[in-house]
């Protein structure tokens, strides 16, 4: 097993400062549905979003994907299952109980829904029938949902799914037919790839169509992990895969502003139409992917004093910033600032706003398991269990809610 990549490391810590910038932009798309909006839209900031909109979330899975071999290559299947259900399933409790509600408020008071204030809105948001929620779905529990944490769900889901897959991904014969896949050209492996891509996002409902591509990816990145021939196709093709990601971008671009932007305004799409842009969204998750991955392996292979501290920023960061596009742009918006100076000021806020959180989180150790962070104490062998007991006691109802 080779030590731990530093490109990996840079590109996890970029993909999921894409994903704060992506949201910041939902917040000004004027096709894309999101919680709460801006009074300044724009189409054509949708394009500048589709840049990198197809590969974002697969690279992130594929490095958790490759993660997740990582860990069990150390580790026991129990050790596993516990350590990944603690890391995973306390952010998240803590994530819905405590960082998602002001999103709902903020999604409700945009809507003119409620007139409230946030501590009346929490009182009622903590019993099971208050009739203000009676127009949303029930979530994890009643008026309780991941929203942008769906990420930490389904990342339980998948690492705990993959368990009862190893026999079959360690199979001899899955081995094999891998690297004779590997060893194909590399036109004819990209392209066995986006096939499993496109049937997902040709006939699988669009609005959960995320989950099963998350889930391929992520096995593909287990698959990837440390296969030699593999990273060194993608570390040598460069420029082959930026051109052809380039071509598929640009098809993309003129697919979705002359067909796919009337579509979702109502307008009616020939089939011949569908089956391009999904093919061509398709190539380019797939192009965009590997064309990340080799742009991180060329460049980013470094280890700077920086590493550690950006690495451990992504949790936290993630796990706020959502909450704080939203308090911070609903409140922005109603001061008529104009567009440039409402999203200059909603860019530095959100990033202020989540570093001075995540200084206080990163110091205080028992805040720091609830944002996916280890505990830096050397606390005695009786502590740590004590703290394992009741961190299990806390996410056992969550892990049950999920599976049942």
């Amino acid at each position: 097993m080779p030590s731990r990549r530093a490109d990996l490391d840079w590109l996890r810590i970029g993909l999921f400062g894409l994903l704060i910038v992506h949201h910041i932009g939902m917040f000004y798309v004027a096709n894309w549905g999101w919680h709460a909006k801006s009074q300044y839209r724009a189409e054509w900031l949708e394009s500048i979003l589709l840049i990198v909109e197809p590969w974002r979330m697969p690279a992130i899975w594929l490095i958790s994907g490759i993660a997740i071999r990582f860990v069990l290559a150390k580790v026991s299947l129990s050790r596993y299952v516990s350590i990944r259900s603690l890391r995973l399933l306390l952010p998240l409790l803590f994530g819905v109980l405590v960082v998602v509600p002001p999103q709902l408020f903020v999604e409700m008071s945009a809507k003119g829904e409620i007139d409230i204030s946030y501590w009346a809105f929490l009182q009622a948001f903590f019993q099971t029938d208050h009739p203000i929620f009676a127009n949303y779905n029930w979530g994890i529990w009643p008026n309780i949902d991941v929203n942008h944490l769906w990420y930490l769900r389904s990342l339980w889901y998948y690492s705990m799914s993959l368990v009862f897959l190893l026999p079959i991904l360690n199979s001899k014969p899955f081995v094999g037919a891998m690297n004779w896949l590997v060893q194909r050209h590399g036109a004819i492996v990209v392209l066995s790839l986006i096939v499993p891509v496109f049937l997902i996002e040709f006939f699988w409902e669009f609005s959960s169509s995320r989950y099963p591509i998350g889930f391929y990816c992520l096995t593909l990145g287990y698959l990837l992990g440390w296969h030699p021939l593999a990273w060194g196709k993608i570390r040598n093709h460069l420029k082959g895969l930026g051109l052809a990601y380039l071509v598929a971008l640009g098809l993309l671009l003129a697919g979705y502003n002359l067909f796919w932007i009337d579509k979702m305004q109502g307008a009616p799409v020939g089939l011949e139409v569908e089956l391009f842009v999904e093919g061509i969204y398709s190539a380019a998750r797939v192009l965009g992917l590997f064309l990340v991955l080799s742009f991180a392996s060329n460049f980013f292979r470094a280890k700077t004093q920086y590493l550690g501290y950006f690495n451990d920023a992504v949790y936290p960061f993630y796990i706020l910033h959502q909450s704080v596009i939203l308090v911070v742009g609903y409140q922005l918006t109603q001061l008529n600032l104009g567009f440039a100076a409402e999203s200059f000021m909603l860019v530095l806020l959100t990033i202020g706003v989540c570093f001075l959180f995540f200084e206080v989180i990163r110091r205080v150790d028992l805040i720091r398991p609830l944002f996916g962070l280890k505990m830096q104490g050397n606390y005695r062998p009786g502590v740590r269990q004590l703290g394992y007991i009741c961190g299990a006691c806390m996410v056992t109802p969550l892990a049950l809610k999920l599976v049942l």
